[in-house]
């Protein structure tokens, strides 16, 4: 069992409150998924569990952890130092790795639909697709054979039959997992609880909801009771004003009354006195009933973004005419007799299973524009940190023209993506996933671009900000070419469509 009792996690460069006063408890077959915007504590909770040491000098820790006889098994966000090794090389290091009979290693590799060859393989970590290093981890997290599992953001760069296989783990692994995920397929499938993190008041106070029932189940019953909340606040608003306005008619009445009431009249002015006090009376009732009025919903909304001032390219002008006879990385071919016509501002979507060159391909697309130099581009890349400067600022990175207009433009927009001043200010490298992926798109927004070059958009953001990256790709008015494995997304295309199977 895990218990968590009063912890609170305070961020000890600007003194900012991620979790506050946090207590829960996870035990047998539950499934806590951690939901919340980029930058509000999900990481650091789980690292506070699973290895507190990483904190150190970063957060500071009260509260008490307790976790009764469990084995943790940790997954962490992928970091840099496993560069230079292979595939059997990031494996072999790992003891419990060599301790797996051959048919255990066979049904692990099965259920996270590896290849049975690639935990042998010699092919460099840096070569492997995303998914293919997130699924040869939590092989070597399995093998040690775990009791409590702490995955963070297992689902990333997963193809669509690897999270498929991720989600039947998950529900038939056995054992309890607390686990943070953007997929809002996967939370559907596979939470039973939710612990939702949050940061209000400009992210000044955090909050946390720890909801005993399913995903789903939580955001309709949270959505509807923001709904409720809210129509009683504007209610109560209303008839607030409504009866203020009718008491100052009646105070004001009273004390013209009084101030012109002759002093041959003493019984009406004690009749006046006497409904002056009942005035006050009512007033003192209004203000005691005002104490347990119904309070304004104060929830951590989603990022407020968009692209504005994009001019559509007109319908019948050539944005891309590639032929491809053959698409290859290095000597392997991963296509061949591709044709790729787009007009106007239509969209392509590419999808495929990792390895089967939906990013080569969408370089190769990238290329064949900047060739040609007739638009404007703007691309992500699944690796934000290939175009972003990590010891600068995101404001010192957005700044290009110097002026005061952009600068005011850029923290505005900035703090609708739910930024704080002090991240804004602070290296990019201390951002989360997330927030680097809003700063790049922050950037490709200042660039007003005609051409999208999109390479999983969404894989870094939370089930919040998710959906608004959906409707800026879907109703973007330029071109789009969107690589992704974002099944709400793919649900929601209605544009060109490209499959990439391995089958060259």
């Amino acid at each position: 069992m895990l218990t968590i009792e009063h912890l609170t996690i305070v961020h000890t460069q600007d003194l900012r409150p991620l979790i506050r006063d946090l207590s829960l408890t996870l035990s047998g077959t539950e499934r806590l998924a951690v939901i919340g915007e980029e930058g509000d504590g999900k990481s650091t909770l789980l690292q506070a569990i699973a290895c507190p040491e990483r904190l150190e000098g970063w957060a500071e820790v009260t509260g008490t952890i307790r976790l009764t006889g469990e084995k943790i098994g940790y997954l962490a966000q992928e970091t840099s130092d496993l560069e230079g090794l292979t595939a059997y090389g990031f494996c072999e290091r790992d003891e419990a790795f060599h301790a797996l009979e051959p048919g255990a290693l066979a049904e692990l590799n099965r259920l996270l639909s590896l290849p049975q060859d690639l935990c042998w393989s010699d092919t460099p970590w840096q070569k492997l697709s995303g998914g293919e290093r997130v699924k040869l981890r939590l092989l070597t997290l399995m093998a040690a054979q775990p009791t409590m599992l702490v995955l963070d953001e297992p689902g990333n760069d997963l193809d669509l039959s690897a999270l498929e296989a991720l989600e039947t783990f998950l529900l038939n692994c056995g054992l309890p997992v607390l686990y943070v995920s953007h997929d809002e397929h996967l939370l559907r499938r596979t939470a039973t609880q939710v612990l939702h993190l949050e940061s209000v008041l400009r992210r000044s106070e955090p909050r946390w909801t720890w909801a005993r029932i399913p995903y789903e189940e939580y955001v309709t019953g949270r959505a509807d009771s923001l709904d409720r909340q809210e129509q009683r606040w504007q209610m109560e608003r209303r008839q607030a004003r409504e009866r203020q306005a009718r008491f100052d008619r009646i105070e004001q009445a009273v004390a013209y009354a009084q101030e012109h009431i002759s002093r041959r009249d003493p019984h009406g002015s004690r009749l006046l006195k006497k409904k002056m006090k009942a005035v006050k009376s009512l007033e003192h009732r209004y203000e005691r009933e005002a104490e347990t009025a119904t309070e304004r919903p104060q929830v951590e909304y989603r990022m407020d973004a968009a692209f504005e001032g994009i001019t559509p390219i007109p319908a019948g002008r050539t944005v891309l005419d590639l032929d491809l006879q053959e698409l290859r990385a290095g000597e392997r071919v991963l296509a061949r007799d591709l044709h790729i016509l787009l007009r106007g501002s239509e969209k392509l979507l590419i999808t495929g299973p990792n390895g089967a060159g939906k990013t080569t391909l969408l370089r190769r697309i990238l290329e064949a524009l900047t060739e040609r130099g007739v638009f404007r581009i703007a691309y992500m890349p699944q690796r934000y940190d290939d175009l972003l400067p990590l010891q600068q600022s995101p404001v010192e990175f957005l700044h290009t023209d110097g002026t005061r207009e952009q600068l005011t433009r850029i923290r505005t927009t900035l703090g609708a993506m739910k930024l704080t001043q002090d991240e804004i200010t602070h290296p990019i490298s201390a951002l989360s996933g997330g927030q680097r992926a809003k700063v790049l798109l922050l950037r490709m927004m200042l660039e007003a671009p005609d051409v999208l070059l999109l390479d999983e958009p969404t894989r870094n953001l939370s089930p919040l900000s998710a959906p608004v990256m959906r409707r800026m790709i879907l109703t973007f008015p330029g071109a789009v070419v969107c690589v992704t494995h974002d099944r709400e997304l793919i649900g929601e295309w209605q544009g060109k469509r490209i499959e990439l199977n391995n089958m060259a």
